[in-house]
């Protein structure tokens, strides 16, 4: 296995990131590649990730997993979360892929991970059809109804309020409010105010951003771009019951999907809870999936699975 850290240009921005090798996987034997961004307010050195990566490692895939513009130690605007954009350093890790010999660029898929990390690989392999294959978990389908159903409805519609509010004081020169992206975009659970879970990266994101971010989010809606990607693979993976990412999300984007798809559903736990819980029968089904569906060759044979597509994992 070898690991380096490399530079890629995405729309004019050098973005950090870290490619991963296994062994097998050589200039003379050009392997297949996943690409990760990371999920809401991540960073590619996240130790969340780790069991995932492995995983694909493990069964000889290689992983390049990168930093946003703006986050970590990529280039850009530290203050402006724009997913859409994010989507666009999505493709534009594909197209570094496809410069490196050992890399079969017919074999190229996207792992996301948490709200729009999950909703980012749709959309990159709704619009770029050189992701031959993807896996989504706990993603959003719609920007819009992900921060609406974080509030009241009275706290919604003054929200609403404060972002007009800050157009007209855009548009008349100022700078826009800058808000703390958990409190001031999100409105954090109880949960996600005593998970540690990300305590390895939460000191490292930006402290402030434009508030004008979310009205990025209200227009992000990748449930307009996931009909887009049959007839390659798309697995969601959600949590039943979920407080952060409401696992309906996941249902309208399976729904809407074509095939081959399925939907893993994990539960009796929660949002934060299921990485810990989970992964270790979750990682082995996504390297499962992409092993099966980052196939070579000239022809691909596609039918029914025999058995439901949607999976209800439950542990004793």
């Amino acid at each position: 296995m070898s690991i380096d850290q490399i530079r890629f240009s995405s729309h004019g921005m050098s973005l950090a990131a870290t490619l991963t090798l296994p062994a097998a996987v050589s200039v003379d034997r050009p392997g297949a590649a996943v690409v990760q961004g990371p999920g809401w307010l991540g960073l590619r050195d996240a130790k969340l990730y780790q069991p995932y990566h492995e995983a694909l490692l493990a069964a000889g895939i290689a992983v390049l997993v990168f930093d946003y513009r703006g986050f970590g130690d990529s280039e850009g605007d530290a203050t402006l979360l724009d997913p859409r954009a994010q989507v666009e350093d999505y493709r534009s890790a594909a197209t570094y892929l496809e410069t490196r010999a050992d890399i079969d660029p017919a074999r190229i898929g996207a792992f996301g991970s948490g709200a729009t990390g999950g909703g980012n690989a749709i959309m990159a392999a709704g619009l770029d059809p050189r992701f031959k294959a993807i896996v989504s978990q706990v993603p959003i389908a719609d920007g819009r109804d992900w921060l609406h159903r974080m509030r009241r409805e009275y706290e919604w519609l003054e929200f609403l309020a404060r972002l007009r509010q800050d157009r007209l004081a855009r548009v008349l020169g100022g700078t826009g409010e800058l808000v703390p992206p958990r409190e001031g975009i999100m409105v954090p659970t109880p949960e996600r105010k005593t998970t540690t879970v990300k305590a390895d990266v939460d000191g490292r994101i930006p402290a402030l951003v434009a508030l004008a971010s979310a009205d990025a989010i209200l227009e992000y809606r990748p449930i307009e771009f996931v009909d887009r990607i049959a007839p390659r693979a798309a697995m969601f993976i959600c949590v039943e019951n979920d407080a952060v990412t409401p696992e309906d999300h996941a249902f309208r984007l399976y729904e809407r999907a074509g095939g081959p798809k399925r939907l893993v559903v994990q539960t009796g736990t929660t949002h934060y809870g299921a990485y810990a819980q989970y992964r270790d029968i979750v990682a082995p089904l996504i390297a499962e999936w992409f092993t099966t569906h980052l196939r070579t060759g000239q022809i691909h044979l596609h039918e029914a699975p025999s058995e439901a597509s949607v999976t209800y994992l439950g542990r004793p």
